[in-house]
């Protein structure tokens, strides 16, 4: 019988080597998330969006799939053209120790 998606990626992290790896991409996951909710509520297709921003379709693929990381400046440009605002915050971890 076929795994639900969620019994299968429970049993994949429940590897620790796994799941350190996956903990570690996980801001770019959810900047490349909140491109795509960007984008989605807009409407805007990857194409669309990368005309508004002047760039070039595969650039915008790349973010959405955290290929790279977007500077600053490129998300104030996604913010731009999807007439919404770019907002950041700092979040106390439990690992860090601060002196």
């Amino acid at each position: 019988m076929a795994k639900a998606l969620r019994e299968l990626k429970s049993e994949i992290l429940a590897r620790k080597a796994v799941r350190g790896a996956y903990e570690k991409l996980a801001p770019e996951y959810e900047i490349a998330r909140a491109v795509i909710k960007a984008r989605t509520a807009c409407g805007f297709t990857q194409a669309e969006l990368a005309a508004r921003m002047d760039t070039s379709q595969s650039y915008i693929a790349r973010l959405e799939n955290a290929k790279v990381l977007p500077t600053m400046k490129t998300l104030f440009r996604v913010a731009k053209a999807t007439g919404t605002k770019a907002r950041f915050k700092f979040e106390k971890t439990n690992g860090l120790r601060v002196a």
